[in-house]
């Protein structure tokens, strides 16, 4: 089995993002949504100069987040900051995502949200962004920002998304209270395709570059 894909997300800082060249990430996120993580094109432009100076085989990707964005949102954005691909945590429609996907020439991450109450988003929903979106990505329901509220859901209601992501030939990547302490219940369990992480890497809002080490770690072994 491969190793997990590793999205390391909500970077503002150079420095954090130079004292991890070493380590084999795979993603890393930058927040265009209102957020407290949120960075502007200017800063993010600059951010991703440092992707270029990464000392494992590859760069990560640079991917951008964004909650219901219009084209011209984008359009500003892109032309600014050049962006690997695009990460659509609202209610995009498959076919906003193949518009984004022939305009920009970006890969796109479809967001999902999982609710612990609510029963899974019915795969028929998901069937229209078949050959649309290169990944899926599982977050925790939150209704003020759509994800990133730290917590985790049910991993057990993954799985169905996981048959549908394979089928599609593409990674599903789970989000949502990841830690260097839970990473490895997960991936044991369920084994995802890829792991994304914001706050559990962080300490006082900050990122933390001695968890982001153990995070990697425990997930690339």
């Amino acid at each position: 089995m491969n190793k997990p894909l590793v999205k390391i997300c909500g970077l503002q800082s150079v420095e954090v993002l130079k004292s991890m060249l070493q380590f084999p990430v795979d993603y890393i996120g930058f927040v265009f949504a209102k957020s407290k993580r949120q960075v502007t094109p200017a800063q993010a432009a600059e951010l991703v100069q440092v992707l270029d100076l990464w000392q494992q085989p590859q760069s990560p990707l640079s991917v951008g987040v964004f909650v219901n964005p219009g084209i011209e949102e984008l359009r500003t954005v892109l032309a600014a900051v050049p962006l690997d691909a695009v990460q659509l945590h609202g209610q995009e429609s498959a076919a906003f995502c193949r518009e984004i996907k022939e305009k920009f020439r970006v890969q796109v991450i479809k967001a999902v949200s999982v609710s612990d109450e609510a029963e899974a988003q019915p795969l028929q929903q998901l069937q229209s962004y078949s050959e649309t979106v290169d990944a899926l990505l599982l977050d925790t329901y939150d209704p003020l920002y759509g994800g990133g509220s730290g917590r985790t859901f049910a991993w057990d209601k993954a799985l169905p998304y996981q048959t549908w992501a394979r089928k599609q030939n593409i990674p599903l990547l789970v989000a949502g209270g990841l830690t260097p302490d839970n990473v490895t219940q997960l991936i044991t369990a369920y084994e995802p395709d890829g792991v994304d992480v914001s706050s559990g890497v962080e300490s006082g809002g900050v990122k933390d570059i001695v968890k982001i080490q153990a995070f990697v770690e425990r997930v690339k072994g």
